[in-house]
């Protein structure tokens, strides 16, 4: 199905060139008195590669149908991540580079959504946030809870990110998975 670049949206996956992408980015620039770009990035959903591909507004882009299935996460290896279906339990693997960080935001035996497109598996997609747990900070120094004082802290996932200085070894925290940025304590 073509739909106009103006309908385009973060997150969507097109058929270009034969091949499928993902729109990581979209950004609609009128500079001065020209015409309007459309200015998109692109991941190559088979090997990862990003690209950049600019449009004009009457352009069309082919858009893919979508299958969204609820799948648990069990391990990883060197072919990649390994996840089980819910519904049939069958194994799949996901490619590590068309992965990336977002599975710095899925912890072992945890559920996530898993998009297939003409029945092969492809990407992992993330909820708008998480909850990890915290393995590694620096324990907080008497004085800093007067201001907003963030330190580094390491989750169960590998993660790395600031947290304020209230947060400990072991406490659960929740993580914006746009931005990677601390929202709570869970």
């Amino acid at each position: 199905m073509a739909i106009r670049v103006t309908e385009a949206k973060r997150g969507m996956v097109i058929r270009l060139d034969g091949e499928l992408y993902q729109i990581v980015k979209y950004e609609h620039l009128t500079p001065g008195n020209l015409r309007a770009i459309h200015h998109l990035n692109l991941k190559n959903l088979k090997n990862g590669r990003q690209k950049e591909m600019r449009c004009k507004t009457s352009d069309q882009l082919e858009t893919v149908f979508l299958d969204s299935r609820e799948a648990q996460y069990l391990f990883k290896d060197s072919l990649g991540y390994t996840f089980m279906d819910n519904e049939n339990y069958e194994q799949f693997v996901l490619n590590a580079e068309v992965c990336g960080d977002a599975m710095l935001y899925i912890s072992e035996n945890d559920s996530a959504t898993v998009v297939f497109v003409e029945g092969e598996a492809l990407t992992v997609q993330l909820p708008a946030s998480v909850e990890l747990e915290v393995v590694d900070t620096e324990p907080s120094a008497r004085g800093d809870t007067v201001s907003n004082v963030q330190k580094p802290a390491k989750l169960n996932t590998g993660l790395e990110i600031k947290v304020p200085s209230h947060i400990k070894n072991g406490d659960k925290v929740k993580i914006n998975t746009e931005t990677g940025d601390f929202i709570s304590r869970a």
